[in-house]
């Protein structure tokens, strides 16, 4: 289940304002979910002042990630605070520029969403759907692996959600679990759009996205489109049921010929199914690889999955 406006989560305790300029000292929120007839407020501009803002949930190499409350309608929001001088000095505005362009489009349970973003002199504020349960990563890292019915679970939400991204022509080019998040009752959300690209022309060649994820046609600096998705949804696949990346190796180089080469080799845990379902996202030539709608389609996803609890 998403968190959709009209659900919340409510502080217990209540939150202390924070001057965003001076060092953060966090405070201690406790959150539960709660019923709230509240909903984000529609055509309003928000600014910083209309937040109170509560603990950090993140940090990144251009900013910081908090948790915030809406004043007036105690909805509860994530904040990304982002730096101007890094951004600049890194090169990435326009990219910062296309993550928000794109993402405030989005409407879908399984993709995060970006209700605003507003800006001041030295910061750029992104209000984004707080995801309660946090960094899928982390979860992966915790357990080493997942079992096949929360794999297959996460692959139908990720298929469903990339669907919807290929119907409004929105290329992700960069997924991976650091990229993903889990809601309330443990759905998944992909969280970060920096990447992606609008692509009316379907056509890419620039290099991006995560060395053990790229496709042979990013790696071979051919075209690509949207079937790099269908790729990394294959290395996503395999890393939750395995616990790393397929093509993983000791250098770039060795990583490189890997993919290139599709070296696809399957510990003996991995069920035929699955490997079946990997094997068909994993192919060379792009045009090869199952469809989305195969994947939610496919019998070891109509198996396992298991829809999330109300």
């Amino acid at each position: 289940m998403a968190i959709e406006p009209g659900r919340v989560l409510k502080p217990v305790n209540s939150f202390s304002s924070t001057d965003l300029t001076s060092p953060f000292k966090p405070g201690t929120v406790t959150l539960q979910a709660k019923e709230n007839t509240s909903t984000q407020p529609e055509g309003k501009k928000w600014s910083l002042q209309d937040f109170d803002i509560g603990r950090p949930l993140g940090k990144g190499k251009f900013g910081n990630v908090y948790l915030a409350r809406e004043k007036s309608t105690k909805y509860i929001v994530a904040i990304k605070v982002l730096f101007k001088s890094q951004l600049q000095k890194n090169g990435v505005e326009h990219q910062l520029r296309r993550e928000i362009e794109i993402q405030s489009h989005l409407r879908h349970p399984h993709i995060l969403r970006l209700f605003q973003y507003f800006h001041d002199k030295t910061r750029v504020y992104l209000v984004l759907e707080y995801a309660p349960k946090g960094e899928l990563y982390k979860e992966l890292m915790k357990v080493t692996r997942f079992d096949e019915k929360r794999t297959a679970t996460y692959m139908f939400q990720m298929a469903s959600a990339l669907l919807y991204c290929h119907s409004k022509k929105v290329i992700h080019r960069d997924i991976k679990p650091e990229n993903l998040l889990l809601g309330l009752t443990g759905d998944l959300k992909i969280a970060d759009f920096g990447w992606s690209v609008h692509a009316p022309s379907s056509r890419r060649t620039t290099l991006c996205g995560t060395l053990d994820y790229l496709p042979p046609e990013m790696v071979e600096g051919k075209l690509h489109d949207e079937k790099v998705d269908l790729w990394s949804l294959g290395v996503l696949c395999y890393e939750f049921l395995v616990g790393k990346p397929p093509f993983e190796a000791a250098s770039q180089t060795d990583t490189y010929r890997r993919i290139t080469k599709v070296d696809l080799q399957f510990p003996s845990h991995v069920s035929t199914p699955a490997r079946n379902l990997i094997s068909l996202l994993l192919k060379h030539d792009p045009s090869q690889r199952i469809t989305l709608e195969k994947v939610l389609e496919h019998p070891w996803i109509k198996e396992n999955q298991r829809p999330m609890p109300p």
